[in-house]
C-alpha cells in the first residue's frame, strides 16, 4: 500500500497541489480562506467546555479535524474533548448521562438515533431524552461487505439471491451484522436484502457488532455479511477476508449518513457555544472535503489516539478509489464520502423523514408517530444556516429549502417527502402492514 500512496503523492505534487505542513500553517490558511470572519458570532460563549463522542469511522473526521486543527479553540471552546466510544449503545448511554454525569454532551451519531432517543424507544426505561441534530457530518462512504461464502453477491438482485440460495442449499445460516437496530447501517442492509427479495426478518439472522469489531468478527466466521462505514470495508479487502458487495452510494447516490447531535438541554443552556461549536465543525468539513487534504486527513485520523488504523486503509476510498476485492476496481468514483460538497453538511428535513419512514417500515417506531412534528423538534437546520452565514459560507453553498425533493433508489423506488405513506405502501417486504 505504501507504493500506492507514493504514486498518489507524486501525482498530486506534479499537479501542483500543496500540503499544509503544520497546525499554524493550516489555521492561517483557513483564516485566509474565510475573510468574512468565521466564528464572529461565537464571541463570549456561555461555556468553553463540551464533551463529544465519536466512533472510529471515517465520517467522524470533522470532529477530529476541528480538534486537531484548533478550530474549537478559535471558536472560544478551549476545553472541547472528543472522546472515543466503544459502540453506538455506549454513545447512547453516555449521552443519557451527559457530561455532568461523566458522559458526553453530543456525538458523531447514526442519524436516526437522536430521534429514537427523543421518543424514548432506545433509552433505559423508555425515558425520552430530547436531542437536536445540528448538521449532517457526511453523505455516502459506507459499504455492505460479505464473506467469501457469499461470493457473487453484488448490488443487483439476481447475484444476491443466487449467493444466498447457494448458502441455504448447503444448510448454512446467513448472519448479517449491523451496528445498531434502526440505525443507518441496519436500514441500508435491510433495504439491500429486501430489494433482492430477501426478508431481513425471516430469511437471515441479524446481529449487532460495533464498527471497529466488524473485520475481526468476519475473520472468525461470526457472520457472512456486514454493513458499516469506512475504513473497515477497505480493511477487510486489504486483509483478504472478504469483499464489498456494494458501496451504499450505489443504493442511493449521495445518501445522508452520520449527524452531529447534542442533548437539547445543552443547546438550550449554551446557544452561543452551540453556534460556535457548529461553526468549527463546518470549517472542518470544508477542509476535509478538499482532495489536497485527504492524505493529511488519513494520517491524522489513523493515529493511535483516534482510529489506530494504517492510513493506507483510509486514503484510497476517501479519494474515490474503490477496490471491491473481487476484481472490480473503480477510480475517481463519484460515490466517495463527502463532508461538504453537494450540500453534504446540511441536515435536509426530507432526509430525516426518509429515515423515520424506514424505521416505521421495520417496526422501530409506532405507525401513528407524528414524524413531521418530531423532525421539527430534533432537526435544527435553522442553526446550521446561522452558523454557515457566520462562517462566511457562500450563498451558493447554502440550500434554498429544507427538502432535496424526490429521491430515487437503485431498485427504482421513489421517495417523495410529500407522500411518505405512498412510498411505504409501495414496498413489498416490510414489518408494518
Amino acid at each position: 500500500m505504501t507504493g500506492r500512496i507514493t504514486t498518489l503523492n507524486r501525482r498530486r505534487l506534479l499537479q501542483g497541489t500543496a500540503r499544509l505542513t503544520g497546525a499554524a500553517a493550516t489555521i492561517a490558511a483557513i483564516r485566509t480562506a474565510f475573510p468574512a470572519g468565521a466564528f464572529a458570532q461565537a464571541t463570549g460563549p456561555e461555556t468553553t467546555k463540551a464533551t463529544l463522542g465519536f466512533i472510529a469511522l471515517t465520517d467522524s473526521t470533522p470532529l477530529i479535524i476541528a480538534k486537531e486543527k484548533g478550530l474549537f479553540d478559535q471558536a472560544g471552546l478551549t476545553e472541547v474533548t472528543v472522546a472515543k466510544q466503544a459502540s453506538w449503545g455506549t454513545t447512547r448511554d453516555n449521552l443519557v448521562l451527559g457530561s455532568a454525569g461523566g458522559g458526553i454532551d453530543g456525538a458523531h451519531i447514526l442519524t436516526p438515533m437522536p430521534y429514537l432517543m427523543t421518543l424514548g424507544t432506545i433509552t433505559a426505561g423508555n425515558k425520552p431524552l430530547p436531542m437536536q441534530i445540528l448538521c449532517r457530518l457526511n453523505t455516502n462512504g459506507q459499504a455492505i461487505s460479505v464473506a467469501k461464502d457469499l461470493a457473487g453477491a453484488t448490488v443487483d438482485a439476481g447475484p444476491l439471491k443466487a449467493a444466498f440460495a447457494d448458502m441455504k442449499a448447503k444448510g448454512q445460516e446467513v448472519k448479517c451484522a449491523v451496528t445498531f437496530p434502526g440505525g443507518t447501517h441496519d436500514l441500508w442492509m435491510r433495504y439491500w436484502l429486501a430489494a433482492g427479495g430477501i426478508d431481513p426478518n425471516k430469511d437471515v439472522s441479524t446481529i449487532v457488532v460495533p464498527p471497529p469489531q466488524m473485520v475481526a468478527n468476519m475473520k472468525v466466521g461470526n457472520m457472512q455479511a456486514f454493513c458499516v462505514g469506512e475504513p473497515w470495508n477497505d480493511q477487510l479487502v486489504h486483509q483478504g477476508i472478504g469483499y464489498s458487495a456494494c458501496v451504499t452510494g450505489e443504493l442511493w447516490k449521495d445518501h445522508p449518513e452520520k449527524s452531529l447531535a447534542l442533548r437539547a438541554d445543552w443547546v438550550d443552556a449554551n446557544p452561543k457555544a452551540a453556534a460556535a461549536l457548529l461553526q468549527a465543525v463546518l470549517e472542518a468539513q470544508r477542509w476535509a472535503d478538499k482532495p489536497e487534504n485527504k492524505e493529511e486527513m488519513a494520517q491524522i485520523i489513523g493515529r493511535r489516539a483516534w482510529f489506530n488504523v494504517p492510513p493506507a486503509d483510509i486514503l484510497p476510498r476517501s479519494l474515490g478509489t474503490i477496490d471491491y476485492g473481487d476484481g472490480r476496481k473503480v477510480e475517481n468514483s463519484p460515490l466517495l464520502m463527502k463532508f461538504w460538497r453537494d450540500f453534504a453538511s446540511y441536515p435536509f428535513q426530507s432526509h430525516e423523514l426518509w429515515f423515520l419512514t424506514e424505521d416505521r417500515r421495520w417496526g422501530y417506531i409506532a405507525p401513528d408517530t407524528d414524524l413531521k412534528g418530531l423532525i421539527a423538534k430534533v432537526n435544527r437546520e435553522d442553526l446550521w444556516r446561522q452558523a454557515a452565514q457566520a462562517a462566511g459560507v457562500p450563498a451558493a453553498e447554502i440550500p434554498a429549502g429544507t427538502s432535496r425533493g424526490k429521491e430515487t433508489f437503485f431498485d427504482g423506488k421513489v421517495f417523495d417527502p410529500d407522500a411518505p405513506d405512498a412510498y411505504l405502501a409501495s414496498l413489498a417486504i416490510k414489518t408494518v402492514a
